[in-house]
């Protein structure tokens, strides 16, 4: 049975610098996991680990202006320290926005991400 739901975002790839930086940022930053398929591409692990919720692309062009994607924290301040800490570079915030507080952030090969969390 397909976990997938209708007009739901299945997967995000990111396009990267960098491979194997990238792939050291997210997991320290966040504890993210990989499939690896070669030099040219990594998947990113479901945190259930039985599929793959989007990937990083040495081979795309980094562009800014595209989609943001957010990721969800229960402890902002400590991710805002986690990401610095593997190298991260916050853009904007932490800020109070209307349900809670969020930042932005550019990873290793510049793409700008959002953390949120609730109030």
């Amino acid at each position: 049975m397909s976990r997938r739901r209708h007009h739901t975002i299945d997967y995000v790839e990111l396009a990267v610098t960098d491979l194997e930086e990238c792939k050291r940022f997210y997991s320290e930053a966040f504890g993210w996991r990989f499939n690896d398929y070669g030099p040219m591409y990594a998947g990113i692990r479901s945190p259930d680990g039985e599929s793959e919720v989007g990937g990083l692309n040495p081979g795309g062009e980094v562009r800014g202006g595209g989609p943001l994607v957010l990721l969800y924290s229960e402890d902002l301040d400590r991710t805002v320290e986690a990401v610095e800490r593997a190298g991260g570079r916050v853009l904007k915030g932490p800020y109070a926005f209307p349900g809670g507080r969020r930042f932005h952030f550019a990873d290793p090969s510049g793409n700008e991400l959002g953390v949120y969390a609730d109030a």
